[in-house]
């Protein structure tokens, strides 16, 4: 028997805590002979991350596998062939090698010395990885080998501000990588370089300031294959240490996406010369490319975001899922398509009852805005005739990154509570060329404020959400553009802005290495685009501010720092409009510990209650100053 109730009272068996209880997301995957361990983030344990197989942990509390290299780290941990971990430490950055279950870790690198290691992978009794060294208030990064029995480290390549993918040729003879400079981030622009190993001699192959080369992989002891990004979108290439570039499969899809994470892979080649693709446009899918005919044949499955890990034969390791699958760790048989669960990211899911289904979207404003459409969601309740949904508004961060259709507990705990979620891609985005993603270029803060607009009043111009009940959230870049929505439009009722930029002529100076030049492509550099730094500040431009916005924050984010929620947070106060800012402890870019989850959570259900009329219920009150 169905309740009616008006939206956002509706009780739902999707709390706060069990989302930050039952979920432990898992990243990545190895192959040690025929068993697969993975990485799990464990919010219950201050948000370590444990590597472990099918019996439980093999690195044990407290160790922690995490780097932090360009602050959001990426390949933290490879394995030996005789089943030895080696990880790098959260704690000090160091690499340790472990050698058996219940072990005690070695370090295999100096302590005290401002090293840091990421893109981890074995050559020989060799680790090599990218190393990050902060000394006398610099940071310079090269390409290691790391001794396996602690003895040294080896410099290998070096020359650019950054560097990716350092990978072997079959001989032994040859190092590639990907090598970038600021001010460009590896989405702009990129550079192939091999290395001569007996020589020295180093060549660059391909890229430039406008091409992003991404994951150099060795065909041959003379040929590599590459992402590259010339035609507009990224697909699959062939290159010579001539320079030779052969495109292997061109398509209006991306063979590629944004390099936040050091270690990330898009395709790998097979034994028979084919090549596995995750082939992307606006949701993934696995494609088998072959070279000799330029043909991408789909593998049918059911997964729509892929990420894709190692293979063992005909078996390859992918995370991901759907909108009706769970995210987690799988294998697929290549032969067939067939997935086998290895560990999902959550224990326990609801009643599919209670989860909403993902609808693609393309709205129409100043220009096309993909979104993802989740409506409310519940088979105990039904809204009063006549009464429309509040929506919110889920922006990604970045910005340059994506949102595909998925099941994301956070988006159900709102859904089967009466309240929809829009998921918008806007112009800046990945997964739909090169042309959609520099839609930002120099218009951060007005071409992804003015798509969220459009989605939004889209589903309200639709009849299908309420207008007077619109709001926003976002993390990072997405709460820059949450803040940024408050001062230059009033469509919005609400919003919670997480660890977002508020203030940009300080964020330049505060921020971290890697992104201490982003502004310069999203904004413009510095000190000519002086006058849009401060034009576009949601900080410059409270006189316009009359909206109530929710603020949190961890207080070690090196990434946006707090000194930016808490610029704004003086702003509202100032200004005497409703809002609360909620600083944790213990927390940086992106929240990991259960019990900030869960009131972190908590706190922005009341929020919108407050503002938007309705009473959720069954979560505290949140105080707003």
């Amino acid at each position: 028997m169905t309740t009616t109730s008006p939206y956002g009272t509706w009780r739902s068996p999707i709390s706060a805590r069990e989302l930050a209880a039952s979920g432990h997301p898992v990243q990545g995957g190895a192959w040690v002979g025929d068993d697969v361990w993975w990485l799990e983030a464990r919010p219950g344990e201050a948000g370590r991350y444990a590597v472990r197989d099918g019996d439980g942990d093999i690195l044990p509390a407290p160790w922690n596998a995490r780097s932090r290299v360009h602050e959001y780290g990426g390949g933290a941990w490879t394995v030996t062939a005789d089943g030895a971990l080696v990880f790098v430490e959260f704690s000090d950055q160091r690499m340790y090698r472990l050698d058996a279950r219940g072990g005690t870790p070695v370090p295999l690198t100096p302590p005290d010395r401002g090293f840091r290691f990421g893109d981890l992978g074995l050559h020989g009794e060799e680790v090599v990885a990218v190393r990050e060294t902060h000394s006398d208030g610099g940071v310079a990064r090269d390409i290691v080998a790391v001794a396996l029995d602690g003895s040294g480290i080896r410099s290998l390549a070096s020359g650019s501000h950054f560097l990716s993918h350092p990978r072997f040729s079959p001989d032994g003879t040859r190092l590639a990588w990907i090598a970038w400079d600021h001010p460009k981030m590896p989405w702009d622009g990129t550079r192939l370089r091999v290395a001569e190993l007996a020589t020295g001699e180093v060549t660059t192959l391909m890229g430039s300031t406008t091409e992003s080369v991404l994951q150099p992989e060795w065909a041959d002891d003379s040929t590599l294959i590459v992402s590259t990004d010339r035609g507009g979108w990224w697909n699959l290439a062939r290159v010579t240490m001539a320079g030779s570039v052969t495109a292997l499969h061109e398509e209006a899809a991306e063979y590629g996406g944004p390099l936040w994470n050091l270690g990330t892979r898009w395709f790998s080649p097979l034994d028979d010369g084919r090549i596995l693709a995750v082939r992307t446009l606006g949701e993934d899918g696995l494609v088998i490319v072959d070279p000799a005919t330029g043909e991408a044949r789909a593998l049918p499955t059911p997964l729509t975001t892929i990420s894709l890990g190692a293979r063992n034969g005909d078996r390859v390791l992918v995370t991901g899922g759907s909108s009706t699958l769970a995210t987690g760790l799988r294998i697929v048989e290549l032969s067939s398509g067939e997935l086998t669960d290895v560990r999902l990211s959550v224990d326990d899911l609801p009643d599919p009852g209670y989860l909403p289904i993902a609808q693609a979207r393309t709205f129409r404003g100043e220009r096309e805005v993909h979104a993802f459409v989740y409506p409310p969601r519940n088979p105990d309740f039904v809204a009063p005739e006549g009464e429309l949904p509040p929506y919110i508004a889920f922006v990604h961060g970045g910005p340059t990154s994506r949102v595909s259709a998925s099941v994301n507990p956070t988006i159900a705990y709102f859904t089967s509570r009466g309240i929809g979620v829009v998921d918008v891609n806007y112009g800046g985005s990945t997964g739909y060329g090169r042309d959609y993603r520099e839609r930002l270029r120099g218009q951060w803060g007005v071409v992804d404020v003015e798509d969220t607009v459009a989605a939004v009043v889209g589903l309200a111009d639709a009849g299908l959400a309420d207008p007077a009940r619109l709001a926003i959230r976002g993390g990072s870049a997405g709460g820059w553009t949450v803040l940024a929505s408050f001062t230059s439009s009033d469509v919005f009722a609400a919003g919670a802005s997480y660890y977002g930029v508020a203030e940009l002529r300080q964020f330049a100076q505060d921020t971290h290495d890697f992104e201490s030049r982003y502004l310069d492509g999203l904004i413009g550099p510095l000190p000519e685009a002086g006058d849009l730094y401060d034009s576009r500040a949601p900080l410059n431009n409270v006189d316009r501010l009359s909206t109530p916005v929710l603020l949190l924050q961890g207080l070690d984010d090196r990434i946006v720092p707090p000194s930016q929620a808490e610029m704004f947070r003086d702003a509202l106060a100032a200004k005497g409009i409703p809002h609360a800012y909620l600083a944790y402890e213990g927390e940086s870019h992106g929240f990991r510990r259960a019990e900030t989850i869960v009131h972190a959570t908590e706190a922005e259900l009341s929020f919108y209650g407050q503002v938007m009329g309705f009473d959720p219920g069954d979560v505290p009150r949140l105080p707003l100053d």
